[in-house]
């Protein structure tokens, strides 16, 4: 839950998205006409003041949800502060820069922003070839694991856009090696890159065997396992 220009309701909280989106239902509902407008943003307790909101469809991405969405929080809220998730129970806090308390038992990845949003390195496979690069990380992702198309295909595919996001298709992946996990036969699919440096995307199904926090200003990810004991090869 969270507001957005003063419009309350659900949002997606996508690290992912680079820019803060209100749904183009609900702002012509509350009387905005513009692609564009300044609004706060305010959730878990956080105000952020004038920031800069797009208004656009987002009923492809929102169609399976039980409850109906408001829009999608980016990276660009919430850079200037630190985000803890932890997926199971579900609970996000935010922090204001360097007044987080301690993460145990953490290892700590770089972060790089791509376009906005932030990625880390990252190896994928299809057992015959591998490559490695940079992956956007998106909380806001259903699919473990996306490569951008400049770098993969899915040519046994009926219907070649239902293996994008938001299509049906969930090609196979052979493996993934992220942080300190090998993870194995992921549901995966292709992304068409929004910088060109990078190689994919890495979603919730991945990131939920974390606790994971988003040290934006710090430029840091740091990963903890879910339970006492992370298992060595992970299958989500």
């Amino acid at each position: 839950p969270a507001r957005v220009a003063g419009f309350a309701g659900d949002y997606i909280l996508d690290t992912g998205q680079a820019r803060t989106v209100l749904a183009l239902t609900q702002a012509q509902e509350a009387g905005f006409g513009d692609p564009e407008l300044n609004g706060a943003v305010e959730m878990a307790g956080l105000v952020l003041p004038a920031q800069p909101v797009t208004v656009a469809k987002i009923d492809v991405r929102t169609g399976l949800f039980p409850t109906p969405i408001s829009g999608i929080i980016g990276a660009d809220a919430l850079r200037g502060h630190v985000l803890d998730i932890r997926f199971d129970p579900c609970r996000v806090r935010f922090y204001p820069a360097g007044r987080a308390p301690p993460f145990r038992r953490a290892m700590s990845l770089p972060l790089t922003f791509l376009t906005g949003a932030p990625a880390v390195r990252a190896a994928v496979t299809d057992g015959a070839r591998a490559e490695a690069g940079l992956f956007v990380l998106s909380t806001g992702s259903d699919t473990a694991v996306r490569i951008s198309d400049a770098a993969a295909a899915a040519p046994g595919a009926p219907k070649p856009r239902e293996v994008y996001p938001y299509g049906v298709a969930r090609p196979t992946l052979r493996a993934l090696s992220f942080a300190s996990g090998l993870y194995q036969d992921l549901g995966a699919g292709l992304i068409t890159p929004r910088d060109p440096q990078e190689l994919g995307e890495i979603g919730a199904p991945v990131l939920s065997h974390y606790r994971v926090r988003f040290d934006f200003p710090a430029a840091r990810l740091l990963l903890s396992p879910q339970t006492e004991r992370a298992p060595a090869t992970p299958r989500p």
